[in-house]
């Protein structure tokens, strides 16, 4: 089972230097990847007295792809992950381009998380459908590999349309591992079908819906085994329950320090070293 780490983008702050060194240590702590969650607009909940999303206005979220350009320099050996960045709200060929050029800078240490998305307000904002975002993914999907594989292309879809042209630079490897969050029937067949991996909410039904991706995998002519699964737990998960969703088939795990009232930047980097303690321990 890999390890990361989850950047606490709503309580870190935007100073650089203290962006800088979250990441700096958790890849000194040992975690294989550090995660960054995504959201380019929040609402006013001022103007919407009935809203119910978990984040607003008030969230401090930096760019993932951005962030990450940033922190490849600073970072040598941890995997930067991004969980999820909304696909359907942004131009497929610009993901392909920014995602291709964070790859080659960090030296292929980019695993791309993707998922559609439910705030429709930065989908109005976008100026992207917010109603078929999710068959419009798979059309995305299906592009952004094809875009990261050839020098040029030529690609006529029901959304997208590309006539000879390519990326410049491409990956390291002509690839990007795709993961995709949700928890809808749909996007766990689709990753079955389509992704390299998953981010699931832990709950009581995991081990089922995780039987479903790899009888899909298997429908789809895929090797299931090959099919990743990362679940996000609290800092102060014990030992035994991550035990137990690895003998469920989670491959990977990723620390949450946030919503834990903790004091400040320096009490995040106190709790994932703990944690990482608590991980090692779970995983000998």
């Amino acid at each position: 089972m890999k390890i990361g780490v989850v950047f606490p983008q709503t309580e870190i702050g935007a100073d650089p230097d203290v962006v800088a060194k979250f990441a700096t240590t958790a890849e000194s702590l040992g975690y294989d990847h550090l995660l960054a969650y995504d959201h380019v607009l929040g609402a006013n909940t001022a103007s919407r007295p009935d809203w119910r999303g978990p984040y607003t206005a008030e969230s401090m979220f930096q760019e993932p792809l951005v962030l990450f350009s940033y922190l490849a320099g600073l970072t040598t050996t941890i995997e930067l992950v991004t969980a999820v960045i909304i696909l359907p709200q942004r131009q497929t060929a610009l993901v392909a381009k920014q995602a291709a050029c964070v790859d080659v800078l960090s030296k292929g240490r980019l695993r791309l998380g993707v998922g559609t998305g439910w705030n429709e307000v930065e989908y109005e904002a976008l100026g992207a459908n917010f109603h078929d975002r999710g068959l419009r993914s798979e059309e995305q999907i299906d592009l952004l590999r094809q875009l990261w594989r050839d020098d040029a292309i030529s690609f006529t879809g029901e959304h997208h349309k590309i006539t000879d042209a390519g990326l410049n630079p491409l990956p390291i490897n002509r690839n990007i591992p795709i993961w995709l969050g949700g928890m809808a029937p749909q996007v766990i067949d689709r990753v079955g079908r389509l992704a390299d991996g998953w981010f699931p909410f832990v709950n009581k039904d995991l081990s089922n819906q995780i039987g479903q991706i790899h009888a899909s995998a298997r429908n789809a002519g895929r090797d299931p085994a090959s099919i990743g699964i990362e679940c996000m737990i609290p800092a102060n998960t014990d030992a035994e329950r991550v035990k137990r969703l690895q003998d469920m088939g989670v491959t990977h795990v990723a620390l949450v320090t946030m919503n834990q009232e903790l004091a400040d930047p320096a009490a995040h980097l106190d709790a994932i070293s703990r944690g990482h303690d608590t991980l090692a321990e779970a995983l000998i």
